[in-house]
C-alpha cells in the first residue's frame, strides 16, 4: 500500500499532508526514514513522525463558528461571502478559551462539512487534515444534530421516512434520527452531509423548512457560543 494512503487511513495526516511530511524526509518506517513520493510499504508496518513534523502538527488550530444566515460554508460564488472573513479578533469569543489570538491561525483554514447559506449554527474550520479527515471522510462516523423549524403536515408513514427510507440523486440515505422537538420543530441527527440534505429530505414528505440550525457535531455542542462569534477547540476537546 502507499504509505500516503496508508498514513490517512490510520489517521496520522491527511494524504497531502503525508506527502509533504515524506517529501521532507519526515516519515520513518519500521526506523527508516522514507523520503520518495509513492513509496509501498506493508500495511502493517510501524509509522512515526519526525519530531518537527508532530511539532508543526500541534501547532495547527481548529475553530468553531456560529455561523449566521448568508455566509457560505465552503468557497463562495460571486456575490456570496465565505464564514471564514468572520474570523477576525474582535469576533473571538471572550469566554471560549484557547490559545492568544495569532493571524497565522486564519492561514489555510478549511471548512470541514457544509452549512448551507440559509443555515446558522456550529461550523467547524480546521488547519488539521486530521480533524477534517475525521469529520468528513467517506468512512466517517461523527453525528451532526439539528433543529429544523418546519411547516406542514407530518403522518407517521413520513416521519418514519424521514428517519430511513428516503434517496437523494438515487442513492438510499443512510439511517437518521428524526422527531419532533417541539410542536413545529424537528430534531434531526444524521452520519452524513449530502448539498442541502436536511432541506430535500423534508421537500419529498410535503414539509417545508423555515430554519435551521446545527447544534452539534460529535461530543461538541454550540452551547453559548454566540452568532457570528468563534472559539478554538479546547485541547481536551475530542469530536
Amino acid at each position: 500500500m502507499r504509505l500516503s494512503k496508508l498514513m490517512s487511513e490510520r489517521g496520522i495526516c491527511s494524504r497531502r499532508e503525508a506527502d509533504t511530511y515524506i517529501a521532507k524526509g519526515l516519515v520513518y518506517v519500521d526506523g527508516q526514514r522514507i523520503s520518495e513520493l509513492g513509496t509501498r510499504v506493508d500495511p502493517e508496518c510501524d509509522i512515526r513522525l519526525a519530531g518537527e513534523a508532530t511539532q508543526q502538527q500541534q501547532a495547527r488550530v481548529t475553530l468553531l463558528l456560529n455561523k449566521p444566515i448568508g455566509y457560505v460554508s465552503g468557497q463562495p460564488e460571486p456575490g456570496y461571502t465565505p464564514a471564514v472573513t468572520l474570523i477576525r479578533p474582535e469576533n473571538l469569543w471572550s469566554e471560549g478559551g484557547g490559545p492568544a489570538f495569532q493571524a497565522a491561525h486564519t492561514r489555510g483554514l478549511a471548512p470541514a462539512g457544509r452549512l448551507d447559506i440559509d443555515s446558522t449554527g456550529l461550523l467547524v474550520l480546521t488547519q488539521d487534515g486530521r480533524i477534517a479527515k475525521q469529520l468528513i471522510g467517506d468512512d466517517s462516523d461523527i453525528e451532526k444534530e439539528y433543529l429544523v423549524r418546519v411547516q406542514g403536515d407530518l403522518d407517521a408513514q413520513s416521519m418514519k421516512l424521514l428517519n430511513h427510507g428516503l434517496s437523494l440523486d438515487g442513492q438510499k440515505l443512510r439511517p437518521a434520527q428524526v422527531a419532533w422537538q417541539n410542536e413545529d420543530q424537528l430534531r434531526f441527527v444524521l452520519k452524513e452531509g449530502r448539498k442541502r440534505q436536511i432541506r430535500r429530505m423534508c421537500e419529498l414528505v410535503g414539509l417545508t423548512v423555515v430554519g435551521l440550525k446545527r447544534v452539534r457535531i460529535g461530543q461538541i455542542m454550540l452551547g453559548h457560543l454566540p452568532m457570528g462569534h468563534w472559539r478554538y477547540l479546547g485541547e481536551n476537546e475530542r469530536f
